[in-house]
């Protein structure tokens, strides 16, 4: 099969690392793959650095312009974003070829007339979650659920070192996160929760991994006030921030919506054990006794759980236990490519495409 993966963002976070992920497995399984993204961004840099074919655009119209004149050329269409499932559907028309979206979010869509028009021309419609396919399921589509998928990361501990000492980190106990600063993820409530327990304890620091958002402001200002300089540091965006996992004794999410969240995978394959919000996926994922979940916007629960992992030694050891089979049996990688390879083989028969 020759293969287009459309992914126009301009960041990496969990989407493009998946996008990359499905790029290697169908190249590894002898397909044909290239890359429609954003140029200059990240995700094209990496793929081109990795040998594949990539086509950079600026924007939509370069994105619909490259459809309409060379999609025809392509066996299967995949969208791994909300943005490009626009203008691969909208394109079909011209190019012909089946549209598969694999869709990395749980929100509602409500009323949104746009959002169901361009669902509805999709071929193959994936899912990583029950929570990313309840709604579809509500508009009475019938989403498969591939799941996200991880690798071992390959740890730096020149790396881990260096981010040790730039924010004084030796000889204290790390909680920590990976989030964007928005409101999705919540970080007020992580805050909260971090003052609770600095309430009772001083063996620990937490870091925040990430930034850039409509509540970085408000989020800093609350450690402001509440007096958490010292104690709740954001790191900003980092490189490499896998390897950061093997640095921290707890890792800890505070999201309201979430219909996975890879970095749990990340620190359940370090055997870092997770105390989380139920939102969305990471119900899921922690299900079974695999972590700590707390209600949304209960940090109470947060910090009891936190100082739990800290304190409760027996009780960690056995959650990383099962979080580790979970995520090497549920999030293998190869696994997922084949997945996705049965599935395009099978849409391509049914349409009669091949």
């Amino acid at each position: 099969m020759r293969i287009l993966q459309l992914n126009f963002e301009r960041g990496w976070r969990g989407g493009e690392r998946q996008t990359m992920y499905c790029m290697r497995q169908f190249r590894e399984a002898g397909h044909d793959v290239a890359l429609l993204a954003r140029r200059a961004g990240r995700l094209a840099q990496v793929a081109r650095a990795e040998g594949f074919e990539v086509v950079e655009k600026d924007g939509p119209a370069g994105q619909i312009a490259y459809l309409l004149a060379a999609g025809g050329g392509y066996d299967v269409i995949h969208a791994q974003t909300a943005n490009t499932i626009t203008w691969a559907a909208l394109t079909r028309w011209r190019h012909r070829r089946p549209v598969v979206f694999s869709r990395r979010t749980d929100f509602r869509v409500g009323h949104d007339a746009r959002t169901r028009f361009k669902w509805r021309r999709v071929d193959l419609f994936v899912a990583i979650s029950e929570s990313a396919a309840a709604e579809p399921r509500r508009l009475g589509l019938d989403p498969v659920i591939i799941r996200s998928a991880i690798e071992p990361a390959v740890i730096d501990p020149a790396r881990v070192a260096r981010f040790l000492d730039e924010f004084g980190l030796r000889g204290k106990r790390v909680i920590g996160t990976s989030a964007a600063l928005i409101g999705d993820k919540d970080p007020l409530t992580m805050i909260r929760a971090v003052h609770r327990l600095a309430r009772e304890r001083d063996d620990f620091v937490f870091v925040h991994l990430g930034g850039g958002g409509n509540a970085q402001q408000a989020a800093q200002a609350l450690v402001d006030e509440l007096g958490l300089r010292d104690r709740y540091l954001f790191a900003g965006f980092q490189d490499d921030v896998e390897s950061l996992y093997s640095a921290m004794d707890v890792f800890a999410m505070s999201s309201v919506e979430e219909a996975l969240g890879s970095s749990v995978l990340d620190a359940f394959l370090q055997r870092v054990p997770v105390v989380s919000t139920d939102a969305g996926g990471l119900k899921e994922s922690l299900a079974d006794d695999r972590g700590v979940l707390c209600r949304t916007g209960d940090y109470d629960a947060l910090a009891s759980g936190m100082r739990r992992m800290l304190d409760d030694a027996g009780f960690r050891d056995a959650v990383v236990a099962r979080a580790y089979d979970y995520v090497r049996r549920e999030h293998d990688v190869v696994e997922m490519g084949r997945r996705y390879l049965d599935h395009f083989q099978r849409l391509l028969r049914v349409l009669s495409f091949s």
